[in-house]
């Protein structure tokens, strides 16, 4: 359905059903820890053994049995049969010790200090237990899940990667917007393949080429001369909806094209910000299996008036106090750059107040 310029605008969760309503998580893939990073995994990662395997040294001193030296001080020091022996923090204890000694408890052959067992020692599965869930399914893989998989021995997980062709359409020489979406795919835990094309016959060979999972066409998706994108989807493949009740990004349309979801985005930064993660976002969400994100609740430092019948993208920036609204369609960059998050305004709703609690979206 190719829309027109009076047509009316398709509601927001409609277009986003209409989308990715039978988008499927692509299939797993197996990648070393070093290139995880940023990826959803793509099954549960168990642990296979306890981390650390046996009783080991927090601390640099000397290993002892905590009842062989109880009750020493420099006052009554304790004469081992032979010195206790020294090990590194993160070494196994020596068998027949549970104890670290600081090494200023030991000193001219004499233990001068009294310890309790298990004291400077980290236990067998102290870190991570056996058979222990270490990420569940959907999750995406941060720095600190890269360090307990590798504390735990594993060389590689499964992980879901979606694919995105991302083609630039239209004349301008200078496109901004194409690499920012790029490097919000990726951070979505997405990788991208990058496409210029003008003209119809040429946007629409780009939609149907490439081995993407997904496609998004930035620009062109307007009504004038020059916007030709709606037109090249249109013979690609579908347009299932062209004009939604979404601001800014009401020229966004939606379709699909060789099998895949193509999700045509407007020019204009704020815009296309809108509309890719109004839309674009969770259908990446959905192709990789990843579990849904939350929003955090903040309060808002001033209102928002909103239009009934339209879903309304309001970009935000964080405070100590709460959130600020800096706007939404057309918003300057010197503006959106201070963003560090959205509140989203339902059609149903006129707005909401200062001092009211509202549901923030992480860019």
């Amino acid at each position: 359905m190719i829309r027109n310029a009076s047509s009316a605008l398709i509601p927001l969760r409609e277009a986003a059903i209409l989308l990715s309503g039978a988008a499927a998580p692509v299939e797993p893939a197996t990648v070393p820890l070093a290139a995880a990073l940023g990826r959803v995994a793509a099954r549960a990662v168990v642990a296979h053994a306890a981390v650390p395997a046996g009783p080991t040294a927090m601390r640099d001193g000397f290993a002892v049995e905590a009842a062989a030296v109880g009750g020493a001080s420099a006052y009554a020091p304790i004469f081992p049969a032979r010195p206790p022996p020294w090990v590194e923090a993160g070494q196994p204890l020596p068998s027949g010790t549970d104890a670290v000694l600081p090494p200023e408890g030991f000193a001219d052959g004499m233990v001068v200090a009294d310890i309790a067992p298990r004291e400077g020692v980290r236990g067998a599965g102290d870190d991570v237990a056996a058979n222990a869930r270490l990420i569940e399914a959907g999750t995406r893989i941060e720095p600190l899940h890269l360090l307990v998989l590798e504390a735990a021995g594993l060389e590689a997980v499964d992980v879901r990667q979606p694919r995105l062709r991302v083609v630039t359409a239209g004349t301008s020489s200078l496109d901004t917007v194409s690499p920012l979406l790029g490097r919000l795919i990726a951070r979505a835990g997405g990788a991208t393949e990058a496409v210029r094309a003008r003209g119809v016959e040429e946007i629409a060979e780009a939609i149907r080429g490439g081995t993407a999972d997904a496609v998004l066409v930035v620009g062109g998706s307007g009504f004038g001369r020059s916007d030709q994108s709606a037109a090249a989807l249109a013979r690609a493949g579908d347009v299932r909806a062209h004009g939604i009740a979404l601001r800014p990004g009401e020229t966004t349309a939606v379709g699909s094209a060789a099998g895949r979801p193509v999700l045509l985005v407007p020019g204009p930064p704020e815009a296309a910000l809108a509309a890719f993660l109004a839309l674009g976002r969770p259908l990446i969400a959905r192709l990789a299996g990843a579990r849904e994100r939350s929003p955090r609740r903040h309060v808002l430092l001033r209102k928002i008036v909103s239009s009934i019948g339209l879903s309304e993208v309001v970009f935000v920036r964080s405070g100590s106090d709460g959130v600020e609204p800096l706007g939404g369609a057309g918003l300057p960059l010197g503006r959106l750059v201070q963003a560090d998050g959205i509140v989203v305004v339902e059609p149903e709703s006129e707005g909401f107040r200062a001092g009211e609690e509202v549901e923030v979206w992480a860019l």
